[in-house]
């Protein structure tokens, strides 16, 4: 069992806390004036996304999580299973509905997203940081609407909903930051 010592936690470690995965995104080092020094983390449950903090002497260590990371494509999905491909090897790889959760409505068919492995078990997926979706239906909107907003609401060819502005329409092709889920621009 490989383990990092206390002095070794730094941001973007995996170490395995509370039998979990854990992500470190805030490490600090304190050496107080009086007493023992301590490291003080922000740790992301891999699993849950849930963030927590803690504090670790510095004599603590933690057990490295066997996590690794495949950029893979999205073929298709039967309700109940994702099936990716690496497109190196050909392997193949099929994903629970659970583990694919609100990501599902960023998977476009052929395209490359990453694969969060944990003993050799998918736990999470990323999708790319920007897709481009065409919109399948928006709100109708009348010229009073635009006095009071700037924005309606779209659907998706993936079935996501966005916020765009009142110019686009049906047939348009947008830009769309998967990590907030915010119209980016209109792609010509």
């Amino acid at each position: 069992m490989r383990v990092y010592q206390s002095n070794s936690f730094r941001i973007g470690c995996k170490i395995i806390f509370e039998k979990e995965p854990c992500l470190i995104e805030c490490s600090e080092f304190v050496k107080p004036g009086k007493g023992q020094a301590f490291v003080r983390l922000k740790l992301r449950k891999l699993l849950t996304n849930q963030l927590i903090e803690k504090t670790f002497k510095s004599t603590d260590s933690l057990e490295i999580a066997d996590i690794s990371e495949q950029k893979l494509s999205y073929l298709y999905n039967d309700g109940n299973f994702w099936y990716f491909i690496n497109n190196n090897t050909f392997e193949d790889f099929s994903v629970e509905k659970k583990i694919v959760g609100l990501n599902s409505k960023w998977l476009i068919e052929q395209d490359t997203c990453i694969i969060t492995f944990w003993n050799n078990k998918p736990i999470l997926i990323t999708p790319n940081i920007f897709v481009q979706l065409k919109v399948t239906d928006t709100e109708s909107t009348s010229k009073s609407d635009t006095i009071n907003n700037s924005t309606k609401l779209a659907k998706l060819s993936t079935g996501a909903v966005v916020k765009v502005p009142f110019f686009i329409q049906v047939g348009s092709l947008i830009k769309v930051d998967t990590r907030s889920g915010e119209y980016i621009a209109r792609i010509k």
